[in-house]
């Protein structure tokens, strides 16, 4: 027997309990300098005895799109700052008792509704599956005035005030000018109230059910259309060629693609919920309500993205073609 069983052996029984109290008190010491430790470096900042935590700060850094790594910690300390000073205002506001005010409650669950069915669409949506390299060449080939054959436009625009009975007339005079300036000069001596204007818009930034039309348009020509007010007439006043390759349009086109998949599963999904749910129209709403939307899933509802429904979405069509 060595020295050490040898006194091991010698040890009374409350020499042993002192020993083991001794050693948990030191374990659990340690254990609690860890997580005291661990706390405090999730801490970013205290504002009265309130804490501002780091992972509030990286939830925040999270939505700053396109920021750069290396802009990452001048970020943090901005946003930082910004969490401090909402966290005094919030504090002003809790001392004031505005978060039991009944009109910032409504607010709040309204929120709260909102970030929740967006939780739940989100989800559902990660169904869709990604396009193919042969779906999206399919998509590249089959929409020559978005990449292929792309233009950038430069119209005139002019929004004119009339009623619905004078649209024929307007067509009429629009079809049989030389010019515009002429067509600008009939408006005038027919007391028309009208406003010019001038833009520059991309393919991508058209209507996708309207591109066709303006991609078979050339230099000079004008069409007219109806509009809230009474009639938007647009000009052509020149276009130079931008075309896109498919290397460049295909983070666009699967994003899109990805998107009205994404819509179109979200779009069933709500369907199959409304046929299987009781829902009862009252009131005032019994009979206006119910017919207008006929069943159909909301569009605002459904929506993944930006312009998905409608055409390429411009920001992003952009990005992913790098034209910025």
């Amino acid at each position: 027997m060595n020295a050490s069983h040898h006194l091991l052996g010698q040890r009374s029984p409350m020499g042993w309990v002192v020993m083991v109290v001794a050693v948990s008190a030191v374990f659990m010491a340690g254990c609690d300098d860890k997580k005291k430790s661990a706390a405090a470096s999730q801490t970013a900042a205290k504002v009265n005895k309130e804490e501002i935590t780091v992972q509030q700060i990286n939830f925040v850094l999270q939505q700053q799109r396109g920021l750069k790594p290396e802009q990452a910690d001048a970020a943090s300390k901005q946003i930082l700052e910004r969490l401090i000073d909402q966290e005094l205002v919030l504090q002003k506001a809790s001392e004031a008792k505005l978060d039991r005010d009944p009109r910032v409650m409504q607010q709040l669950e309204v929120a709260r509704r909102e970030i929740v069915a967006r939780a739940y669409l989100e989800k559902a949506g990660e169904a869709a599956s990604k396009p193919t390299p042969e779906e999206i060449q399919k998509y590249y080939d089959t929409n020559p005035a978005l990449f292929k054959d792309r233009r950038v436009y430069s119209f005139q625009e002019i929004a004119i005030e009339a009623q619905p009975e004078q649209m024929a007339g307007l067509r009429t005079n629009l079809e049989g000018s030389k010019s515009i300036n002429e067509f600008v000069d009939y408006l005038k001596s027919n007391d028309y109230k009208f406003a010019g204007s001038q833009a520059v818009r991309a393919a991508e930034q058209l209507p996708l059910a309207s591109l066709s039309t303006f991609a078979a348009m050339k230099d000079g020509q004008a069409l007219l259309n109806p509009s809230a007010s009474g009639a938007q007439v647009i000009v052509l006043a020149g276009s130079r060629s931008q075309p896109v390759s498919l290397q460049q349009a295909t983070p666009a086109i699967e994003q899109f693609i990805l998107n009205e998949r994404k819509r179109e599963i979200l779009a069933k999904d709500i369907k199959a919920m409304r046929g299987a749910a009781a829902i009862e129209y009252i009131g005032e709403f019994a009979q206006s309500a119910a017919p207008a939307n006929g069943g159909e899933a909301s569009a605002a509802i459904v929506q993944p993205a930006p312009a998905a429904a409608s055409g390429l979405d411009a920001s992003s069509i952009s990005k992913g073609m790098g034209l910025k």
